[in-house]
């Protein structure tokens, strides 16, 4: 039986995966929890194969969450989900080791067969998202991940990433410093990150740097 726990403030989102994966056979849905402060009280006590954590999650983001996990509890896999269709969302979430990543729009047959190939320590995205992580469907040609960046914002987001401060980047992009920190809070909601550490990780992940 694959022990799964799932992660989610949605309470209609919870009761329907938890209803898909009790239709099938080999699946034991073992606690279902609405924060990350529940999340951790739970793996104090239970050890699930797989957790489906939700990137939106209340308190700690997802990202945030995730790395907790692969820290404390290093024996159980993550498989990250959301509404958000930004592909770099997934991205973001395999690079800080999720093992698999799924949208919230996909056909209920995927989250079976998701938490199937996460348990047995596969990574699993859908087909259409892994051409879609790799290729430019206009130029066929591998895709930067921060085009969904604006060019201003990726300009910003390199300074940061070097070291430079507020003033720094202002004066470097001929802004005012107030531009600079509305430019820093647009990429951390598009980013979904909610501290420079996991910003300048980003940065990372994007090959920025």
């Amino acid at each position: 039986m694959i022990k799964v726990l799932i992660a989610d403030n949605h309470p209609i989102i919870r009761m329907g995966v938890r209803k898909v994966l009790e239709s099938a056979a080999g699946f034991e849905m073992v606690e279902d929890v609405s924060t990350t402060e529940e999340l951790f009280e739970k793996l104090e006590n239970v050890t699930p194969d797989v957790v489906m954590l939700e990137m939106d999650i209340p308190e700690i983001n997802g990202i945030a969450a995730l790395r907790k996990i692969k820290k404390e509890y290093p024996d159980v896999k993550v498989l990250m989900y959301s509404g958000q269709s930004e592909d770099v969302y997934a991205l973001s979430a395999i690079r800080a080791g999720a093992f698999g990543y799924l949208s919230k729009s996909s056909d209920l047959d995927y989250i079976i067969t998701a938490v199937k190939k996460v348990s047995e320590g596969s990574m699993f995205i859908t087909n259409e998202l892994a051409q879609r992580l790799a290729f430019d469907e206009g130029t066929k040609k591998p895709r930067r991940f921060f085009r969904k960046l604006s060019t201003r914002e990726v300009e910003v987001l390199k300074l940061l990433a070097s070291g430079k401060r507020n003033k720094e980047v202002a004066q470097g992009l001929n802004l005012n410093e107030k531009t600079v920190s509305t430019y820093k809070a647009r990429l951390m909601k598009k980013l979904n990150v909610d501290n420079m550490v996991d910003l300048l990780q980003q940065a990372k992940a994007l090959e920025l740097y």
